[in-house]
């Protein structure tokens, strides 16, 4: 069974994020909560979630993938001292992701 409260923190986490990331003027910003998947793990005990994130931004253009989670890491700030546990990052260009898409 899910806890309610534990429902609205993960909302509030992932409408923070999307908040914090719309710094980078992305065209796309997708947050996945994995933080069911965790349960018992320290991190969850710890009150800190599991995300995945696939962010598509213009502001990665020419830089590297260690430079894009940089910027990632910044825009998010304090979240990732508590809220985020985890996170597992894609980060793209709008060509880059085009070019990945099946014609």
């Amino acid at each position: 069974m899910v806890n309610d409260a534990k429902v609205v923190a993960s909302t509030e986490v992932v409408a923070s994020m999307r908040d914090r990331l719309a710094a980078l003027a992305p065209d796309v910003v997708e947050i996945y909560d994995e933080s069911g998947e965790h349960v018992g793990h320290e991190g969850a005990q710890g009150g800190g979630g599991h995300y995945q994130l696939l962010i598509v931004a213009r502001a990665f253009e020419g830089e590297s993938r260690v430079a894009r989670h940089r910027m990632i890491y910044a825009a998010l700030g304090p979240l990732l001292q508590r809220e985020i546990h985890a996170l597992a990052i894609n980060a793209y260009t709008p060509e880059e992701l085009a070019r990945a898409l099946p014609t």
